[in-house]
Formats: C-alpha cells, sequence, structure tokens
C-alpha cells in the first residue's frame, strides 16, 4: 500500500468513524444520559471497569491511527467520566500513544510518517530540526500551546537526535495543560450551545 492511498483510507475512515460518533451522541442524547448525572450513572454502573480501558485504548489507537478527531475523545472522556477521572484517562491513553509513535517513527522512519501526513506537511516540520537544541524547545512550546500538529511533531521527533528521556518529560509536563485546555473548553462550549438550543 503507497502513502498516499493509507492517507486516503485514514481520511474515509475518519469521516465513518465521525458518523458512527454523531449516531451515538444523538443515541446517548435520547437516552438522556447528557441530561442528568443519575441517568449517565446508571448507564455506565456496569461498565466501571472495562469503560476506561476501552476508552484509554480508545486514546491511544486515535493517536497512533487519526481516524477519530481528538477533540470528540478528550470530551468523551469528561462527559462520561467526570472532569477528573475524564482527565486522567485522557491523559494516560495519550501520553502512551504519544510514546508508541515516537518508537514507530524512530524505528520505521519516514516511510511511516508519510503514511500518515502528506510530503508537503513533512518537509513543512522537518525544517525546525536543523538545530535540535532550538528543536527541542519548539516542540516543547508547541506541546503546551492548544491546536498545535503534536501527534505529527511526536513523530518528527523520533526522526531527530532528541533523547527519549527529554521527549518523555516534555510530554509528561506539557500534555496535561492542552489535554484540560480541550476537554475543558470544548465541555462548556458544548454546554453553551446546549444552552441557546434551551436545553
Amino acid at each position: 500500500m503507497t502513502a498516499k492511498t493509507s492517507r486516503k483510507l485514514i481520511n474515509i475512515l475518519t469521516i465513518v468513524s465521525t458518523i458512527i460518533i454523531i449516531l451515538l451522541t444523538i443515541y446517548w442524547y435520547r437516552l438522556g444520559i447528557f441530561d442528568s448525572q443519575a441517568k449517565m450513572r446508571a448507564y455506565l454502573a456496569n461498565k466501571q471497569i472495562i469503560g476506561p480501558v476501552v476508552f484509554i485504548l480508545i486514546q491511544i489507537v486515535q493517536v497512533v491511527i487519526p481516524i477519530i478527531p481528538g477533540g470528540i475523545s478528550l470530551l468523551g472522556g469528561v462527559v462520561f467520566f467526570g472532569p477528573v477521572w475524564g482527565f486522567i484517562y485522557n491523559y494516560v491513553g495519550i501520553c502512551i500513544g504519544s510514546i508508541i509513535i515516537f518508537f514507530l517513527a524512530r524505528y520505521y522512519g519516514k516511510p511511516f510518517i508519510l503514511h500518515l501526513v502528506s510530503e508537503e506537511t513533512y518537509q513543512k516540520y522537518m525544517k525546525w530540526t536543523k538545530n535540535q537544541r532550538k528543536y527541542n524547545w519548539f516542540f516543547a512550546l508547541c506541546i503546551i500551546a492548544p491546536a498545535a500538529p503534536d501527534d505529527v511533531l511526536c513523530m518528527i521527533s523520533g526522526l531527530t537526535e532528541m533523547k527519549f528521556s527529554t521527549y518523555l518529560l516534555i510530554i509528561i509536563l506539557g500534555k496535561p495543560w492542552t489535554i484540560a485546555a480541550y476537554s475543558f473548553g470544548l465541555m462548556y462550549g458544548a454546554k453553551w450551545v446546549m444552552n441557546l438550543l434551551g436545553k
């Protein structure tokens, strides 16, 4: 399978997964679990162990193979598991996924990355790697900053001379800020939309 074909397949899977998520959201909305904490707890009562495990696995997969929009899965964690545990599950899954793609890129190199992003995107960020020290700072700032292309940069980092210990430290210390910003921003944004709709 060529890199171009892989990217097309990922785009198709992203569309399909988004449609599935929308349909599931409509289903859950009709169940009333977004309107009542009691209904949500009842819905999750028999999923106390498997639910978090499955959700963390979903987060890992969406980092390594981006077929699920990251913002949607982050919001899902907070909605279904609450602000504290939702944040923790998001954090654990994304950190594990980030570690995996670092080593995949380091082991398989450029061909692996081109299965997920275009040559143009690859070259755009590889320009920052000419000076390792400056790239380390650039990477750290991007991990902290919302809306930065985290997953692409995690893969690019695997091709550089960055030590894994440096990478891990940046991920562990930087990810909480963006996860919190996305999770709670999306959650309150969704509530604002619901209020506008009179819910």
